[in-house]
């Protein structure tokens, strides 16, 4: 009996039945927890995989290291998982994840804000600088890499002097907000891209879109 109720609340440790390693894929959404932070400039990672989610009619449940969701797309499977070690330790979840279901570095996208990008910009990137983003960073020290997929996505740099981390963690401000929507769309396009078409496709379709 208490191995039968052990089986019952034990918790889901793979996600993704596909066996075939070249067809999973783990997009990630960095961003920071908490309420305080839902609507903040830092975590358009979070709120982008939210929009995907809307899109592909998937939902995220709260595992180890952060919020998981997943759907599939002719014959590709796709984990999302937004980190909930904050950003400065998403390494630490990008790499269990990547281990737990098998997914192959080529197979990840990394999804950050990026304040050297005007507002709504997007550009994919197979490799580079973590640019002061210590999402970025702590990815990059884990993997022991710079040489990863990263979806970078433009929230402008209106700020004065010494006021990053002010703006970074401000709010969208009402023009922005009205234009959101549709820059989600084209995020979600490019996700998908990414999947069925490969980076070098969706690179030369979308950067500066």
């Amino acid at each position: 009996m208490f191995h039968f109720l052990k089986s019952l609340f034990k918790t889901k440790t793979r996600f993704l039945e596909e066996t075939d390693t070249m067809k999973k894929f783990l997009i990630v959404g960095l961003g920071n927890v908490g309420d305080k932070y839902t609507e903040t400039r830092h975590n358009i990672g979070f709120k982008t995989l939210d929009a995907l989610a809307s899109k592909e009619d998937f939902t995220f449940e709260t595992v180890k290291l952060g919020d998981v969701g997943t759907y599939k797309i002719k014959g590709r499977s796709i984990l999302c998982l937004k980190p909930s070690t904050f950003m400065n330790l998403s390494g630490k979840a990008v790499h269990y994840w990547m281990e737990q279901e098998k997914i192959p570095l080529e197979n990840v996208l990394v999804i950050t804000d990026d304040i050297n990008l005007p507002f709504g910009t997007i550009r994919l990137k197979t490799k580079g600088s973590d640019g002061g983003h210590n999402g970025l960073k702590d990815i990059q020290n884990i993997l022991q890499t710079t040489s990863y997929n990263r979806f970078r996505f433009g929230v402008g740099a209106d700020f004065g002097q010494g006021r990053q981390i002010d703006y970074v963690l401000g709010e969208w401000n009402e023009d922005e907000k009205k234009e959101l929507p549709e820059r989600f769309e084209k995020a979600s396009a490019l996700i998908k891209s990414f999947v069925l078409a490969g980076v070098n496709i969706t690179m030369n379709e979308f950067n500066g879109t």
